[in-house]
């Protein structure tokens, strides 16, 4: 198992190219299960997600590679299973579903796993499939499910869901008559699928606001597309930039998806300039304590809470982060504390008292995002830190310790 070793302290200067973003690429790859024959898709992150969806698809008989371009042809769908074994580390997997119950009108599919940030069931999603005539039952850990061809239906969120959204509107791409997603959720994500599946012959409107409305043809066909920038990658390198008091170019980004982290990390202190594809920030001075609160997009990112956690470990006075998606989502707290900073926890919102500095300590990662705020921290710290459990890092960013020591910080990737 690999760890990180950060000598931190060295302010990072230089640029950084933005990767396409695996919460984009994901359900991209699962689209591909509606229509047989050879998807392309480009700027493809290279992650450990991408290549267990890539195992995913080809477990179902899905050819694919990933050389520059993705390529996925899913012209020989013959196994409609989703095994606990592929699916345990990827919660994405359960994007599979909607898909093959539409083309190929059944699927069984372990219930999904990855980060253990908080409970994310999959109701939402089940509910809507069941609304639109598949009958659904578990059993021993696995959903199946059986329909013929779907049917329309107004679907009514109870709360807004990203993956339970791309499900149902893949679902419903195939359905018999017109499908009204209400409470949608508004992620580019989400728009980005459905520019796709319009490319491939789908009608959808509404993507992008709260309302989509789906009104299904017989089929769709393969098409290519571009993989939007990975805009939680984007502002955790803005982060970086902060909390090393350096300067740093971004190129590769859509600033529009980024809009509330600029405007959090400006109200911080930082200085950032930004234009049509790319975003310069400088760190300068003091950091300032600023209070945020995660919410479905456009607001401030549940995926961004713990990289602004770290930096306002250094913050001049109080900031108050409210994480307001998941219920479980501040286990990097421990973790920061060990490397001196000064945190209390009261029901769903952490209390970050700024401190002078940052202690290097041996810590462990416990999610995705919390390996990224645990790398900020230790850019940062005096001393070396030394990160454990980095598989979680690997999932979402791509080549994170080559991009970071092109821009002077001091890190290796070493095998315990």
């Amino acid at each position: 198992m690999d760890k990180l070793v950060i000598e931190g302290g060295v302010p990072l200067e230089g640029e950084i190219r933005i990767s396409g973003a695996k919460n984009c690429a994901l359900p991209l790859m699962a689209a591909t299960l509606i229509a047989g024959g050879v998807h392309t898709f480009r700027n493809a992150p290279q992650l450990r997600d991408i290549r267990t969806m890539r195992n995913l698809l080809g477990n179902m008989g899905a050819k694919s590679e990933h050389d520059g371009l993705l390529r996925i042809d899913s012209s020989d769908i013959h196994n409609l299973e989703a095994p606990y074994e592929l699916v345990k580390t990827m919660r994405a997997s359960v994007l599979v579903l909607g898909p093959m119950l539409a083309r190929h009108h059944r699927a069984r599919v372990s219930l999904p796993g990855g980060c253990a940030i908080g409970a994310r069931p999959i109701n939402l999603h089940l509910k809507g499939l069941e609304q639109m005539g598949a009958e659904i039952r578990l059993d021993h850990g696995y959903v199946l499910a059986r329909a013929g061809r779907l049917r329309g239906a107004t679907i009514s969120f109870d709360q807004v869901t990203v993956t339970g959204t791309e499900n149902l509107m893949m679902a419903a791409c195939l359905a018999d008559g017109v499908t009204v997603m209400k409470n949608a959720a508004c992620e580019p994500e989400v728009t980005a699928l459905a520019e796709y599946l319009k490319s491939m012959g789908a009608d959808i409107e509404g993507a992008g606001t709260p309302k989509i409305t789906v009104r299904g043809v017989k089929e769709l066909h393969p098409s290519e597309c571009t993989v939007i920038p990975d805009r939680i990658e984007a502002g955790t390198y803005m982060v970086a930039a902060g909390i090393t008091g350096g300067r740093l170019r971004l190129t590769g980004c859509n600033v529009c998806h980024v809009e509330a982290v600029i405007q959090k990390l400006t109200e911080a202190g930082l200085c950032i300039k930004a234009d049509a594809d790319a975003i310069e920030v400088a760190g300068q001075g003091e950091i300032r304590s600023v209070n945020i609160k995660t919410q479905p997009f456009p607001a401030f990112p549940t995926d961004m809470q713990a990289q602004f956690m770290a930096l306002m470990t250094l913050g001049g006075g109080v900031s108050l982060i409210t994480e307001q998606i998941f219920e479980n989502r501040f286990m990097h707290v421990l973790e920061l504390q060990r490397m001196g900073a000064d945190i209390s926890l009261e029901a769903r919102t952490a209390v970050v008292r700024g401190v002078k500095k940052l202690s290097g300590a041996p810590v462990m990662a416990t999610d995705l995002r919390a390996s990224a705020s645990l790398v900020l921290g230790a850019l940062a710290a005096e001393g070396t830190t030394e990160i454990a459990r980095i598989y979680h890092l690997d999932r979402g960013y791509e080549a994170i310790e080559q991009k970071l020591s092109a821009v002077g910080a001091k890190i290796m990737r070493v095998r315990e």
